[in-house]
């Protein structure tokens, strides 16, 4: 959609008008900061007529909106609302870093979209934009690096995440950016947990639940517990695991975040699994399904909770059933795009092909699991 179209042009308004304007834009983008997003849907849907005359405020408007929706799961509005602001930057009254601060934006929407590459490639663009401008924005290059670190971790390009997690805290740090600092630790904690650092990882992402206390960020909060609920289980402390997850629960229910209550609620169904209490772990896992199901956003912690339903039901011997949630869960894992999850799919079918006596197909079900992961092929 081109910028004069979405700029149209209404009567005049007084500077008061613009000012008061102006209040009620920082005001919603405020409710957005605070994740309280339909309070902000309805304070920004309601400013769209007085601000779309004014250039600055239009773009403040769509990105705002648009991060709405990304993380209410509407990723074809949040793309949408992107591509408008995407055309209203391009004016020449806009800097370099406003283009960058959209096509950073737009990254993030490709990557809950599963579209990693094209992820990775908005992101590196709005890292080189900010860079041509002639005011970059330290926090945004900080806050672009941490998400291309989940991109990288997605393709496990396991150096290339860790070298922007890096980037990202030292930039954050630089600015004093608090909330980007958090950011990048809570990241810096999974990208240690993927290479098997596990207390590299607890140490982390202490230190990010320290930061997101300090911000009174209960959603990010939930969502930190959550993994170091996991990385304690790793370690074998189990009781501290379930405590953390709890926690994490709580406080996803606090929030009304339906998402980070499934993904508490799997992570609990992980623990059940994993200490043989397979019908409990399946009571936690169908509840986050329950939770998912429909969400474009989240069909990683979708293909985790149905894998958990399908193991659940293995280990209590009904193994035609397990079949066939382990097909939703590849099912889900095709269209993230992640090898590592596809191959904890087809070990979980080898399992299964195990317990039933055939060795023959167990055998093929992890040589494939086995050949996707390996990175020497000659």
């Amino acid at each position: 959609m081109a910028a004069a179209a979405i700029l149209a042009e209404l009567p005049p308004v007084t500077a008061l008008t613009l000012v008061r304007t102006d209040d009620g834009l920082t005001a919603a983008e405020a409710l957005v900061a605070q994740h309280r997003y339909a309070e902000a849907r309805a304070a920004l849907e309601d400013l769209w007529g007085d601000v779309r005359h004014d250039g600055a405020l239009a773009l403040r408007q769509r990105l705002a909106l648009g991060w709405v929706e990304l993380y209410s799961g509407e990723l074809v509005q949040a793309e949408r609302l992107f591509a408008q602001a995407d055309a209203i930057a391009q004016s020449p009254h806009f800097d370099a870093a406003d283009r960058a601060e959209v096509a950073y934006r737009q990254g993030c929407v490709a990557l809950k979209q599963s579209r990693v590459s094209d992820a990775t490639a908005l992101l590196t663009r709005a890292l080189e934009t900010n860079e041509r401008s002639t005011r970059p924005r330290a926090g945004l290059a900080a806050r672009a690096h941490e998400w291309r670190s989940r991109c990288h971790l997605l393709q496990r390009d396991w150096d290339a995440a860790q070298r922007d997690v890096e980037r990202s805290l030292e930039l954050a740090t630089a600015a004093d950016d608090v909330e980007a600092q958090a950011n990048a630790l809570f990241q810096a904690s999974i990208v240690s947990e993927r290479a098997s650092q596990w207390l590299t990882a607890r140490c982390y992402g202490e230190q990010a639940l320290d930061l997101y206390h300090r911000l009174d960020n209960p959603l990010s909060i939930a969502r930190v517990l959550n993994n170091l609920g996991g990385i304690s289980f790793l370690l074998g402390d189990v009781e501290t695991a379930e405590r953390m997850l709890l926690e994490a629960l709580e406080a996803a229910a606090g929030v009304a975040s339906d998402a980070d209550l499934a993904q508490a609620v799997n992570s609990l169904a992980q623990v059940y699994l994993r200490t043989d209490r397979p019908a409990e772990a399946r009571a936690r896992a169908l509840r986050a399904v329950e939770l998912l199901e429909g969400r474009a956003d989240y069909v990683d912690e979708l293909g985790n909770a149905l894998l958990v339903v399908a193991q659940s039901l293995q280990a209590e011997g009904e193994p035609a059933q397990a079949a066939g949630w382990l097909d939703r869960a590849e099912d889900a894992y095709t269209r993230l795009g992640s090898t590592s999850h596809l191959a904890s799919v087809w070990v979980a079918r080898g399992d299964l092909s195990r317990s039933q006596g055939d060795v023959e197909i167990a055998a093929d079900h992890y040589r494939r699991a086995a050949t996707a992961l390996q990175d020497v092929h000659f």
